[in-house]
């Protein structure tokens, strides 16, 4: 059983980047979905849909939440996921290196990915002089 992968962001965000992952990647190696929270939409009213996006990347070792901005909106939303039941941890800050990072770790455990996806975000970025 792997970790499954659910991207919590703004509209525009989550999808464009599975699909430039999974172009790279010709095939990503876990399970991964993304949950585009519309602006000004109610949390509490999202949840049903988030949960059963939630439910549909588990495979039963647990879900890593990737959302882009910590406390906005995704970010509150996979607050409340993470509250449900389902093994999950969250990450923020969420970039192509960082996706990329944690699609390279598919063999890791749920509370090693984490800090593997905090690192790819990291090292991606590469300040250039030229």
């Amino acid at each position: 059983m792997a970790v499954g992968i659910l991207l919590i962001t703004h509209v525009g965000v989550g999808a464009p980047l599975l699909a430039v992952a999974t172009q790279l990647l010709r095939q990503l190696p876990l399970t991964a979905e993304a949950f585009e929270v519309p602006f000004d939409s109610d949390i509490d009213a999202l949840m049903p849909s988030a949960s059963a996006a939630l439910r549909r990347v588990d495979g039963g070792s647990g879900v890593l939440l990737l959302t882009d901005l910590y406390g906005a909106s995704p970010s509150n939303l996979a607050a409340k996921l993470s509250r449900i039941g389902t093994p999950v941890r969250r990450v923020s800050a969420l970039n192509l290196p960082m996706l990329l990072r944690v699609m390279n770790y598919a063999d890791l455990d749920l509370d090693q990915l984490p800090a593997i996806a905090a690192a790819g975000a990291r090292n991606g970025v590469i300040l250039d002089d030229a």
